[in-house]
């Protein structure tokens, strides 16, 4: 999958307000955003945590009620806060987008995005236990449901970060 924009860079120092430049660093062998003054501003890859949850042999995915990707089918997930940890932040993104509590089970994998072909990610997938009840989905989703593997609708998946989560998920399962 392959997006067709650049990450954005910021114009101006976060912590002095002076226009940013790219520069070589030579220390770190490589140009970045360099203020005036010498602040150097990183532009570090966003942090996604998601979770495989299971009932009964099957997967959770829900369908994108909003873009990117609108009406393609991903696993429950998002942007980690500042102020929580993966494991917050993996509870709360299920149950904001399913309306279901889950229990994690261990950690599937780390995968990762590099930007020119996106903004550039790291996406922490967990395996979890989805808890009882009928899943509610919340206002980012068009519909959640339970698959078996050999249901998994492979081709309307919304993001290549998704697949690889899946295909190491069942591959983990045996």
């Amino acid at each position: 999958m392959s997006y067709h924009f650049p990450p954005p860079k910021p114009a101006y120092c976060p912590y002095c307000g002076l226009p940013l430049e790219e520069k070589l660093v030579p220390e770190e062998g490589r140009e970045r955003l360099v203020c005036p003054r010498g602040h150097i501003f990183y532009l570090n890859p966003k942090v996604i945590v998601s979770v495989i949850a299971e009932r009964e042999g099957k997967v959770l995915l829900l369908r994108r009620a909003i873009e990117p990707r609108r009406g393609y089918w991903t696993i429950p997930g998002g942007y980690m806060e500042i102020d929580e940890s993966v494991e917050e932040c993996a509870l709360r993104e299920t149950q904001e987008e399913t309306g279901l509590a889950v229990e994690l089970l261990g950690l599937v994998g780390i995968f990762s995005r590099p930007a020119p072909d996106g903004p550039g990610i790291v996406v922490i997938v967990f395996r979890g236990r989805a808890g009882t009840g009928k899943p509610r989905p919340g206002t980012e989703v068009l519909e959640t449901r339970f698959f078996a593997p050999h249901e998994i609708p492979w081709g309307e998946l919304a993001y290549d970060t998704t697949r690889l989560a899946l295909e190491s998920y069942l591959a983990q399962r045996g």
